[in-house]
């Protein structure tokens, strides 16, 4: 028995970081003092707040360290592990009131979080399976396959009321019940852990701290649907995630939970890898099977619907990492357990991945229903350095933007459609006075426009189409017209392409036409980007009063546009300067401005 346990963050964040040094330094300071039978290390998931990266936690105690340097790791083991003294300037700040040190529960942070599909990311060591086990882990596929049929497993999942975490919503209950429906020699479960959404890591973080729950899950989907046969399709981008899930199906395999007459019951099912390249069109669910086939990955046209002619022309379901990992909860505490979270027609709770102007940044998980006041202000801490929340973006490019009016409606499934914008899969970037719209809504088209794969020309030539009104706009070369003619354009995008990549690529474009159309106005007829993000129509000054004439502005200028003697004030030749701010940046008597 081990006195301490110190947790460490293995997921990716805090790799990223230097965690695995951390790691390295503490097992070698803990061997140095003799503590290597009293004290264990443990790799971890992701805890959340990864804006504190590398993260440590120490138990009994609860000691949460941030930010901690591997020259930081001898302390800690001579004061702390071999003391008992814990080292208070190494904590969390919030985790310390008055010289008392706080649950880390009891934190801004943690505090209006309830932890589901999270539950273990952060608490066990995900390739052990006797740590997962020891949680309860595999209990929801023995009880499936002990005590229900496959029937009253899909009617718990219905009364449940779990929708699919990827981003449409349909109820995963249904979509289980169609599939069960339809007769086959073989069926087939498929995982969406192609997560591709500019900065969504909320699937990531699952897998690489917590890969059992999605096994499990899948084989009680298997289970319920008449499935022998499963895929996980991951990509190749999460290295740690894919060797985390290797080594978790290993485990399961060898502990006879995969494989043949699972818990003695006759019940056969096992899990194969596929590895997608990056495509972010792999994340619709026709194209990614057209992907696991070995094909190039393009959507076909529905119906017939997977649950009738799927992966292989075979009944398949589809469903992403986070609502698997909902499922083995569901199971062990009960349909009526999960569906009192939430709202009445979005049960349970979210995973989102909080990035962008917030000074928390890191995965969250609140109950469906929470506001983004509360999310953005509270868990997410507010926005750094003073400046005022703009607008926060959900569902990566295929949501929209919620502008400060809004920030107190509660995020739901359909509160966001009736706001212009769409859950996704969890993705939520903030954004602050200084981020231009336009220029946000040219960012997420370039991206879809990269990814379409060209199958159909309402998105192969539409988005590009689109793309180019917007980055004429942001040159200052837009007229009024040209808005009417995007508008127009987003809604034939939308209505006419084939798959759920070119229908939803027009919603940042719309939704911030919707709520900042001045800004887009102020591009078109003055010729102005009233946040300064758009070069084209900016212009850097000096202010003379200002100026001290160092010289140091003329000196880093790559173009030689910026004139004047030592000590008297300088200017700058705006026809030979190409507004790359190294001037701006460089000027300690802020003389510079643009505007």
């Amino acid at each position: 028995m081990y006195r301490s346990h110190v947790l460490v963050c293995g997921g990716t964040g805090c790799t990223s970081s230097g965690s695995e040094q951390i790691i390295s330094e503490l097992q070698k300071e803990i061997n140095a003092v003799g503590l290597a039978e009293e004290v264990n290390v443990v790799r971890t998931g992701c805890f959340g707040l990864c804006a504190l990266g590398p993260i440590m936690i120490v138990y009994p105690e609860g000691s949460f360290y941030s930010r901690v340097k591997p020259e930081d790791i001898k302390e800690i083991v001579d004061e702390h592990l071999l003391k008992g003294r814990i080292v208070k300037r190494l904590l969390y700040s919030e985790t310390v009131e008055d010289e008392n040190v706080k649950s880390l529960n009891e934190t801004d942070f943690y505090k209006k979080q309830h932890r589901v599909a999270l539950r273990n990311c952060g608490v066990i060591n995900p390739e052990n399976i006797d740590e997962y086990i020891a949680m309860d882990g595999y209990s929801a596929l023995g009880k499936c396959l002990t005590e229900y049929t496959p029937e009253q497993v899909i009617q718990v999942i219905k009364d449940s009321g779990l929708r699919g975490r990827g981003g449409a919503g349909f109820p995963t209950g249904l979509k289980w019940s169609f599939a069960a429906a339809n007769q086959a020699d073989q069926k087939y479960v498929c995982c969406n852990a192609d997560e591709g959404d500019p900065g969504a890591f909320m699937d990531r973080s699952v897998l690489e701290g917590d890969p059992h729950s999605v096994i499990e899950a899948m084989a009680i989907a298997g289970y319920a649907i008449g499935a022998s046969q499963g895929y996980i399709y991951v990509r190749a981008e999460y290295p740690i995630a894919v060797k985390r899930l290797e080594i978790a199906i290993d485990q399961a395999r060898e502990y006879g939970l995969l494989g043949k007459d699972i818990f003695g019951t006759g019940f056969d099912f096992d899990l194969g890898l596929r590895l997608g390249a990056g495509a972010f069109v792999c994340g619709e669910e026709t194209a990614l099977m057209t992907s696991i086939e070995g094909k190039r990955g393009e959507p076909r046209c529905r119906p017939p619907f997977p649950a009738v002619k799927g992966l292989f022309g075979k009944p398949t379901v589809l469903n992403n990492v986070e609502t698997y990992a909902n499922i083995p909860q569901i199971i062990l505490k009960g349909a009526d357990w999960f569906s009192s979270m939430g709202t009445e027609k979005s049960k349970g709770t979210k995973v989102f991945a909080l990035g962008g102007k917030i000074h928390n940044t890191g995965l969250v998980e609140v109950p469906m229903g929470t506001t983004l006041r509360e999310i953005v202000e509270e868990i997410g801490g507010g926005i750094p350095n003073g400046k005022k929340f703009k607008a926060a973006q959900t569902g990566g490019p295929s949501g929209g933007c919620i502008p400060a009016e809004h920030l107190d409606v509660p995020i739901d499934y359909d509160n966001l459609i009736a706001i212009g914008s769409m859950m996704g899969s969890g993705g939520l970037i903030v954004m602050d006075e200084d981020n231009c719209m336009v220029d946000i809504a040219k960012f997420f088209l370039e991206f879809t426009v990269d990814e379409s794969c060209g199958k159909c020309t309402p998105c192969r030539i539409g988005t590009k189409r689109l793309y180019e009104m917007l980055d004429k706009i942001t040159k200052g070369q837009g007229t009024l017209e040209d808005l009417d003619k995007m508008e127009e354009l987003c809604y034939h995008i939308k209505n006419n392409s084939l798959c759920g990549l070119g229908q939803t690529a027009p919603n940042p474009v719309l939704s911030t036409l919707r709520y900042f159309r001045d800004e887009y106005v102020a591009h078109v007829v003055d010729k102005k980007c009233p946040a300064g993000v758009c070069k084209e129509l900016l212009s850097y000054e000096i202010d003379p009063n200002l100026c001290k004439g160092c010289t140091l502005c003329s000196r880093v200028c790559p173009v030689g546009a910026i004139s004047g003697t030592v000590k008297q004030p300088h200017s700058i030749d705006k026809n030979k300067c190409i507004k790359c701010g190294a001037c701006m940046e460089k000027c300690k008597f802020a003389a510079i401005s643009k505007k």
